[in-house]
Formats: C-alpha cells, sequence, structure tokens
C-alpha cells in the first residue's frame, strides 16, 4: 500500500509538515530544523522508491480520489520526472542540514519557523511540479514554489525585499503567461491532461491559436527558468537571498523549470511541432548561444562571487537549451543529464559560497587572499565544483557538455559548437581568476608564513553541520561523473521520445 502511494506522499509530506513545522515553531524553535531534516529524509526514501518501481515496472500512474483522468488530477512518473525527483530530494536534504548553523547569521531567530515553513513549502512545489500529469495542476504547483521563493527570497541582507519584489512582478508575468497557454489548450481540446494532450494536439498542430498556446508556454516557463533574456530578476534575487535560499533556488527553481521546458515540448506537444512544422528549435538555440555569450561576459566583470555564479546560471540553463535544441537524442540526453548535473554543481558552488561569506563576512573575490590556509577544506569543495563547471574529467559537468556537443555535431549546428567551446574557455578563466585570489600568494609569503605575519593553515572554521553537506554534494558531483554511462544507460535512454 505504502509504495502505491509513493507518487502522493512525496509532494503531501513536505506540504503537510510545512503546516506543523510552523506551529511547533512557535513553541519551541528548536524542533523546526528536526521535523525538515526528517521529512527531506522521508522525501529522500519516497524519491528513491518511486526510481526504483519506474526502472522495474515502467511509468506509474497515480490518480487522485480515484478520478480517472482525463476528468480527475493525475501524477504521471516516467524515467524523466523519476530521475529528477531524486536529484531535487538529495539536494534539498543536503541544503536543509547545511542551513542548520547557515541561518543563525542572516535569519532573526524570531523568523525560523516562518524560514523553514517556506523552506518545505519550496520543496513541496518543485517536487509537484516534477510529478504532475496535469497541466493546470502543474500552474498550481509552479505557484506555490514561486510564492515561497519570493517570500523566502525578502527575508535576506539589504534590498533583498525590493529584488523579491522585482521578482514577484517577473514571476506574475510568467505565471500569466503559462495561464493563457493553458486556457489555450483547454479551448482547443477541453482537456488538460498530459497524456490526453499528447493524442489530441496533432490532430490541431496547424491551428495557429496552438501556436499562441505554445509560444505563452515558452515565454511564461521561461522566466521562471531564467532563460536570456528573460533573466533580469535572477542576478539581484539570488545575490541578495540569504545563502542557504540561494543554495536551495539556484539549483534546483531553474532545474526543474527546464524540466517543465522538455516535458511541453517534447511530451506534451509531439516533436515533430517543435522540429519540423516551425522552427522553435532554431530560435531556442540562437536564444541559447546569445545568452551563453552575454552570461559568461557579464560573469567576468562581477567582484561578487554570488553574484558571479548567478549569471553562470544563467549560462548553464543556455546549455540545457542548446541541448534540446539539437533535435537529437544526443543533444537531449545531454541536456537531462546536464540538468541532474547541475543541480549538483550549483549547489556546491553556492553552499562554499555561503560557507565563505559565513567565515569571512565578504563575498568579495579580491579579498579571498590567504582562504586557501583558513578553509582549506570548503576551497578544495570550491575547486571540484569548478572543475565540473568548466568541463573536467571526472567530474560530471564533462560527461553531459560531452553530449551536448555530440549533439550539436551531429545536428550541424556548427556556431552552438562553437558556444559549448568557447564558454568553456571562459569559464576556465572565470574560475582561475577565484582560485588565483584565494591560493596563490605573493613570494614574501612562502618564506615564512609565521614570521611574515601571514595565517597558519588551520582546519576551516564553518561548522560541521555546514562542511559535510559540502563534502556530500562535491562526492555526489565525482560519483555522477563516475556513473553517468549506467545512469545514461538504465535511466536517460528511456527518457529521449523514440521519435528523435
Amino acid at each position: 500500500m505504502i509504495l502505491e502511494q509513493l507518487p502522493a506522499l512525496i509532494v503531501v509530506t513536505p506540504l503537510i509538515l510545512s503546516l506543523v513545522v510552523n506551529v511547533v515553531g512557535l513553541w519551541d524553535k528548536r524542533l523546526c530544523f528536526p521535523i525538515v531534516a526528517v521529512t527531506l529524509f522521508a522525501c529522500l526514501i519516497w524519491a528513491i522508491g518511486i526510481l526504483w518501481r519506474v526502472i522495474d515496472h515502467g511509468t506509474i500512474h497515480y490518480c487522485f480520489g480515484n478520478w480517472q483522468p482525463p476528468w480527475g488530477i493525475e501524477y504521471v512518473i516516467d524515467h524523466l520526472n523519476a530521475l529528477v525527483l531524486v536529484s531535487v530530494a538529495v539536494v534539498s536534504l543536503l541544503v536543509a542540514i547545511y542551513a542548520k548553523r547557515a541561518v543563525d547569521q542572516e535569519i532573526p531567530e524570531s523568523k525560523l519557523p516562518q524560514f523553514y515553513t517556506l523552506f518545505l513549502l519550496q520543496v513541496t512545489g518543485l517536487f509537484g511540479i516534477t510529478a504532475t500529469g496535469d497541466m493546470f495542476n502543474l500552474y498550481v504547483l509552479l505557484e506555490i514554489a514561486s510564492f515561497s521563493a519570493y517570500a523566502i527570497i525578502a527575508m535576506g541582507e539589504r534590498g533583498a525585499d525590493f529584488a523579491a519584489f522585482r521578482y514577484l512582478i517577473f514571476g506574475t508575468i510568467g505565471a500569466c503567461a503559462y495561464l493563457l497557454g493553458v486556457g489555450y489548450l483547454y479551448i482547443l481540446t477541453g482537456s488538460l491532461n498530459m497524456a490526453d494532450l499528447t493524442q489530441l494536439l496533432p490532430k490541431l498542430f496547424y491551428s495557429k491559436a496552438l501556436l499562441v498556446g505554445f509560444s505563452f508556454f515558452l515565454v511564461g516557463v521561461g522566466i521562471k527558468m531564467g532563460i536570456f533574456p528573460l533573466h533580469t530578476w535572477l542576478p539581484d534575487a539570488y545575490t541578495l537571498a540569504p545563502s542557504t535560499v540561494s543554495a536551495l533556488l539556484a539549483p534546483l527553481y531553474t532545474k526543474v523549470g527546464a524540466y517543465v521546458i522538455i516535458r511541453i515540448i517534447f511530451t506534451v506537444f509531439d516533436p515533430s511541432f517543435s522540429i519540423k512544422l516551425y522552427p522553435v528549435m532554431d530560435i531556442l538555440g540562437w536564444i541559447a548561444a546569445i545568452g551563453i555569450m552575454f552570461a559568461c561576459i557579464m560573469a567576468l566583470a562581477q567582484s561578487d562571487l554570488k553574484r558571479m555564479l548567478c549569471y553562470v546560471i544563467v549560462a548553464e540553463m543556455g546549455y540545457i537549451l542548446i541541448g534540446i535544441a539539437s533535435a537529437n537524442r544526443l543533444g537531449l540526453t545531454g541536456a537531462i543529464l546536464h540538468i541532474v548535473n547541475d543541480m549538483f554543481m550549483m549547489a556546491c558552488l553556492f553552499t562554499v559560497a555561503g560557507a565563505i561569506f559565513y567565515q569571512t563576512g565578504t563575498r568579495n573575490i579580491y579579498q579571498f587572499r590567504y582562504l586557501h590556509r583558513t578553509m582549506p577544506v570548503t576551497l578544495a569543495v570550491f575547486v571540484v565544483g569548478a572543475l565540473s563547471v568548466v568541463g573536467v574529467p571526472p567530474m560530471c559537468g564533462f560527461f553531459s557538455k560531452w553530449y551536448l556537443i555530440l549533439g550539436t555535431i551531429q545536428a550541424e549546428k556548427w556556431v552552438l559548437l562553437a558556444v559549448l567551446l568557447i564558454s568553456s574557455l571562459i569559464y576556465a578563466i572565470l574560475f582561475f581568476r577565484v582560485i588565483e585570489n584565494a591560493y596563490l600568494e605573493p613570494r614574501e609569503a612562502h618564506a615564512s608564513a609565521h614570521d611574515s605575519g601571514h595565517p597558519a593553515v588551520t582546519l576551516d572554521k564553518v561548522p560541521w553541520s555546514m562542511l559535510v553537506p559540502m563534502l556530500l554534494i562535491a562526492a555526489g558531483i565525482i560519483l555522477l561523473g563516475i556513473f553517468s554511462g549506467k545512469i545514461i544507460m538504465h535511466i536517460i535512454q528511456f527518457a529521449v521520445p523514440e521519435s528523435l
């Protein structure tokens, strides 16, 4: 019975406990973290169980209230979203553990119950977006995740409230665009169930109204995932948000948005709609290429580590779009793998940025000198994440980039291939600048760190509750790289449409 209820449990569990943690927190704030940790650990167990069932028995269909689709809400979990569910569960649990001490510095104690409530609501929305098989239910869950993100970002440093308000404006525009797309689909088909739409829409592919609805979907979800040029809300929002919030939203929210784009293009709408009938893939490819180069240049101009990483996110979303725009099995395999890999890479880098700020009180790259002496473990984790983003084996980033490159070659999209290669070189410059300021010392410092007054090498003063999650995320980056072949063989190859 429990196995049959897993698709509902993974969404309902954090939703119910988000209310519980708020009430309990008013009585004893020390109980907030244990409740959140246990909740997310349970969700990880549910997610692993779901993935296991999908691998063994195929796609899972779960109907709420025993109402059969298309009349009722259905959760449909296949290889694609089962993989995303596990990734979200792992990263959110590790970030929650990381948050135990990180929030002490940035969140007033009186707001801890509200913080953890919003944290769980955010995870609820992400799980629901990933699991649902209904277009309108996806909109509802998208807004649960969005509204919790607006509120939790506003808890950050000075200016965060304005950044959250700006994000609210853009998010509302995106939500309205998505909802308009839903309206067009319902008017044309009378259904909002994804499986039902897959059967009904091919007969309407030449309808201009359907094309308009599809365009609204792309714009709406594009704003949510921070695609260039719809990304302008992202750098301020994620930079000024509390470190834990950035470490949660930056890896997960944008990548779940990328999953939604893939689901709409390749499942709800048959791939032929975007590949053969309309030049959707060409448009997405050019947007991705321009966006990657723009984001890389903007990242080079930043001195704030966290803001630099925000532009890296925009570029990474372009990488996923390039995989989609390749419109072949290799490219889409790389896009799906990159969604998972980038969750861990961005979680790694943003937790490091938070740890550095926790110990030093600064995120200015040019003030990182001698940091390798006072934070050797944290910087080692940063190097792992940085090498993965650049694309150095055996880190996971190399393997997804390799498939993206192969996809562009097969599609003969040489401009996209050039953008992938050039941006990787810019990444190397970008992250070496940080490593140079943190590791390299002036010549006189090599003689005697003690005599010259330079800090001696010591273990990080960052709490172990922050260090351990960072180390586990870094280990995940390496393991994802080592086992990427098995992940593709047993999961991702079944997530790519057979028609590609």
